[in-house]
């Protein structure tokens, strides 16, 4: 599956739980419907981080909650983007070096994951 269709999956599944349609969400927040049903549909990548949160907000996703976490972290992560949090974070960005070097050209799995996460606690 494509990166920006995971995304796009996932702002689907959220609107859907508002009970508007596509049309009707973008009429009541003045959002363009073509721009969202690219987005939903995974053809188009996620917008930056200020448009995300306007979106996470419209969705109903409460600052800070699991949910609203996942959506700006995908949204981020599916546009080829580190989520800002993240980039803030000095000691986190020191460890990212090992974190790329680890993860380059091997499956993702829970045991490599483990792994990383691993000589991330011992740098």
């Amino acid at each position: 599956m494509a990166v920006s269709k995971a995304f796009g999956e996932l702002f689907h599944s959220l609107r859907i739980k508002t009970d508007l349609t596509l049309r009707k969400f973008c009429e009541k927040y003045s959002f363009d419907p073509g721009n969202l049903s690219r987005l939903e549909r995974g053809l188009m990548p996620p917008p930056n981080e200020d448009i995300l949160k306007v979106y996470a907000a419209a969705l109903g996703l409460k600052e800070n909650s699991k949910e609203y976490t996942e959506f700006i972290d995908l949204g981020a992560s599916c546009a080829g983007r580190l989520p800002q949090d993240v980039l803030e974070d000095e000691e986190l960005v020191k460890m990212l070096p090992v974190v790329f070097r680890t993860l380059k050209g091997k499956r993702v799995d829970e045991a490599t994951l483990r792994e990383l996460a691993e000589k991330i606690r011992r740098a």
